[in-house]
């Protein structure tokens, strides 16, 4: 399964948010036009996709990571993987609860 698969309607991913076009593409550096455009049927492309992705889907701030965030994460994934998923499964259960 591709990682690009989940978002099929950007429009749809808006309007759940309650956001107009404005509000919702300019979060991720698209001009209005272009994301009617993209609404409309319009190929996106993929960090485009991975933009929307990251800021609508899973709700990411990205004005708050930074490279030395995906350092760190990439250093315990390959140096203590069980640290990196223990604290993977807490993170989850906490959101979960919130």
């Amino acid at each position: 399964m591709k990682i690009f698969e989940n978002i099929l309607n950007p429009r749809e991913i808006r309007r759940k948010l309650g956001l107009n076009q404005q509000e919702f593409w300019t979060q991720i550096g698209v001009t209005q036009s272009g994301g009617s455009r993209y609404e409309s049927g319009r190929n996106m492309p993929k960090p485009v996709r991975e933009l929307l992705r990251l800021v609508h889907v899973e709700q990411l701030d990205l004005t708050k990571v930074k490279k030395e965030d995906f350092e760190i994460i990439n250093f315990m994934k390959e140096e203590h993987s069980d640290l990196y998923k223990s604290l993977k499964k807490a993170a989850r259960a906490k959101k979960k609860e919130a």
